[in-house]
């Protein structure tokens, strides 16, 4: 199992409407996210941008790639283009930046 930490920012004045989006994700693409191999996946947001996430998966490349296979991931990046800084308008599940992992409590 790889644990996958990773950051991205989102625009400061966005950031309030960015989290009220994450209130109410489409049930079809919490559905590809565990059908794609992501479990435990959690995001956090500071009031200046920084989004930190975290997930759990067998395989963060075959994770990855199993979503933007589906047409709801493309749907869901494509709204949430908009919120993110340094993108250059691209979808925001290929601008991660993972995290090495240094130390993990077991």
């Amino acid at each position: 199992m790889q644990r996958v930490c990773f950051l991205l920012k989102v625009k400061p004045e966005l950031a309030a409407e960015y989290q009220a989006r994450h209130e109410a994700v489409w049930p079809e693409m919490l559905a590809a996210l565990s059908a794609s191999g992501w479990r435990n996946y959690s995001l956090f947001l500071q009031p200046d941008g920084l989004l930190v996430g975290y997930l759990e998966t067998d395989d963060f490349d075959a994770a990855l790639a199993a979503m933007a296979a589906t047409e709801v991931n493309a749907r869901w990046q494509a709204e949430m283009a908009r919120y993110f800084e340094g993108l250059d308008g691209g979808a925001a599940d290929a601008g991660m930046v993972a995290l090495a992992e240094v130390f993990h409590l077991e």
